[in-house]
């Protein structure tokens, strides 16, 4: 003869292991989202640094000056590539902000060594840490009153 069904209630006991067990889950969860920065982290400046170091290997040309923009332009695009790194998985603010300035100042640094060198530059591009922006529009914004200059011949 079977047994009538007995409705299961947990018991106090079972509560207890449950939030053990969440309590140890969820934070090995967390860690395992910050071993997979932490890994995404360190790959990324691997690839910087043996791009860097593969283009700082510049053979002498001759001219000391274009021997030392070729070697320092890789270095500071290595900079560059290690600052947006942190930016996209450090989280100390402090560092964040002196990555972003890593960014702007060695672009700019990279800009007049060619420059000097006489070199093109490339085209103007968003700065690799902000959203780029929508494409203009040749025409003038309507004035406020909807009257616009761009109809008028000067």
């Amino acid at each position: 003869m079977a047994l009538p069904p007995r409705q299961l209630r947990p018991t106090a006991s079972a509560w207890i292991a449950l939030a053990l067990t969440a309590a140890f889950l969820l934070p090995a969860a967390a860690r395992a989202q910050g071993s997979t920065d932490q890994q995404k982290f360190a790959a990324e400046n691997e690839a910087a640094m043996t791009r860097m170091m593969d283009g700082m290997a510049v053979p002498p040309s001759g001219n000391i000056d274009q021997d030392f923009a070729a070697m320092m332009i890789p270095h500071h695009q290595g900079a560059i590539d290690m600052a947006m790194a942190e930016l996209r998985y450090g989280r100390n603010e402090q560092l964040r902000r002196i990555a972003q300035e890593i960014v702007v100042e060695q672009l700019q640094e990279i800009a007049a060594m060619r420059l000097a060198l006489g070199q093109p530059l490339p085209p103007s591009a968003p700065a690799p840490t902000q959203p780029s922006q929508p494409a203009s529009t040749d025409q003038p914004p309507p004035q406020a009153d909807g009257h616009s200059h761009a109809k008028h011949a000067h």
